[in-house]
């Protein structure tokens, strides 16, 4: 939903440079070779900004691996979040940032934590598209069937919130693998399938109905 400088810009990025702590300045950048140098200086690895971002946090959010990487091998916390209630884990997730979110799944990622709008990075990434991110968190053990603040799972995202096409239905594809309820309905008790059929996505309503949606 974000494009970077967007997504930099609603975490206080910019705001960034004129902090004392320069680990966050460098993290931001995605300076490894600074992130490095100031580690062994003795920063802070989880400082924090004035919306309560850690260097670890503007890192992921602008998609710096390398930076990420170091911060992580240096202990940096990936479940800490801002005041967005946005962590490493569940940014990287939303955000398709696989190789982050490898990262942070090998190093603690809280795989029940979750977003501002009560879902767990699964949804986001259901939403968005991002195949690849999907697959490797319900791998993970991440529950298929979470539903958030908006009465909304991943499965009924991945239709509601989507043209359907081929990233989608390969999306909706995997739910249904993992054992996703291919009934539950939102809270006005439309079904995954009825919302399909709604929104004239007839792959997604071929997988659904060979699963004994309806």
């Amino acid at each position: 939903m974000y494009g970077v400088a967007g997504l930099c810009a609603s975490l206080g990025i910019a705001g960034a440079a004129g902090a004392a702590d320069t680990l966050l300045e460098a993290a931001a950048s995605g300076n490894p070779t600074r992130v490095g140098a100031l580690l062994a200086q003795g920063a802070d690895v989880d400082q924090r900004d004035s919306r309560n971002n850690t260097p670890l946090l503007l890192a992921t959010a602008g998609g710096h691996v390398a930076a990420a990487g170091r911060l992580i091998d240096a202990g940096a916390d990936v479940n800490a979040s801002n005041w967005m209630h946005d962590s490493p884990y569940l940014l990287a997730g939303a955000e398709g940032q696989l190789q982050i979110l490898e990262m942070t799944l090998a190093h603690g990622a809280d795989l029940k934590s979750t977003n501002r709008y009560g879902g767990t990075a699964l949804i986001p990434a259901c939403e968005r598209g991002h195949v690849e991110v999907v697959a490797r968190l319900l791998a993970a053990g991440v529950a298929p069937d979470h539903v958030n603040s908006l009465g909304w799972t991943g499965l009924l995202e991945a239709i509601l919130l989507s043209d359907g096409g081929p990233r989608h239905q390969a999306i909706v594809q995997l739910l249904i693998d993992a054992g996703a309820d291919v009934n539950l309905a939102d809270r006005q008790g439309v079904t995954p399938l009825q919302h399909a059929r709604e929104r004239g996505q007839q792959r997604n309503v071929e997988l659904l109905l060979a699963h004994d949606a309806h």
